[in-house]
């Protein structure tokens, strides 16, 4: 049987975490942005989160998601 760790226990995924993937859910690029998940879903509205829309599916380029954190600077 698997169990689930707290969440004071958990890993915080970092964008460092993200190498070599070329996308991540919205549900890590909120956590990433250190935001919710429903604020990432708004936020992506206002475009301002990019996103590549594959039928119904919603993924965040993680090459866009470090430029927008200046992770590459």
């Amino acid at each position: 049987m698997t169990t689930t760790a707290p969440a004071s226990e958990r890993h915080a995924l970092t964008i460092e975490d993200l190498h070599g993937r070329a996308t991540c859910t919205v549900p890590e690029a909120a956590q990433i942005l250190g935001i919710g998940t429903w604020s990432a879903y708004e936020a992506i509205k206002r475009d301002e989160i990019p996103v590549l829309r594959i039928g119904k599916r919603i993924l965040i380029p993680v090459p866009r998601l470090r430029a927008l954190l200046g992770a590459d600077a």
